[in-house]
């Protein structure tokens, strides 16, 4: 990477602070994509997160600039911390998923568990991954994340239906991890 572009990465992280996530994601729009999961984990058993991130810490930022790791791999790498921080690996039929959204590069990572990943081909991730991709790119992040939040319920309903009749009335064995999303 020549210095201009690293210069250009560093600014860009910088300046996609705190501040800009939250004007782009407001409460009402984080209050809107946190009932939306919620109504999606009522009809499977599985757990959906989604954590918004304005930009890489200083330790990923380094992987890519100092190191040469492609930006795309360490948002990867980054998703897949979050994904284990967030417990979302801790599902009792291991169908958890997380959304992560990194805005200052307009990137999607979606990182499923094993119990998921099996029903879903590479292809159908990186189609959904573009389209939330392009939504991102032109602004809409609601429009993006909310299609992608309905493609992911829509294999967990096909795959892990929620058991219409708890053991408890009114417990749901999938509220284990809370629906609001994760804005860092």
């Amino acid at each position: 990477m020549n210095i201009l572009g690293a210069i250009r990465t560093i600014l860009r992280h910088r300046w996609r602070d705190d501040i800009v996530a939250r004007r782009a994601f407001d409460p009402a729009l984080i209050e809107r994509l946190q009932r939306r999961v919620g109504a999606s984990e009522r009809r499977h058993n599985g757990e959906i997160r989604i954590c918004i991130e304005a930009s890489l810490p200083w330790s990923y930022l380094w992987r890519h600039l100092a190191q040469g790791r492609p930006l795309r791999q360490v948002v990867r790498e980054r998703a897949v911390m979050m994904f284990g921080k967030l417990r979302v690996w801790d599902t009792e039929h291991n169908n958890g998923v997380l959304i992560y959204l990194l805005v200052a590069e307009h990137a999607i990572e979606v990182v499923a568990d094993r119990g998921f990943n099996a029903h879903v081909s590479p292809a159908q991730w990186q189609a959904m991954v573009q389209r939330l991709g392009e939504a991102l790119r032109q602004g809409r992040y609601e429009e993006g994340l909310t299609e992608a939040l309905e493609e992911v319920s829509a294999v967990l309903v096909e795959h892990f239906p929620d058991d219409p009749t708890p053991s408890v009335p009114g417990d749901h064995p999938a509220a284990g991890l809370p629906d609001r999303p994760v804005l860092l």
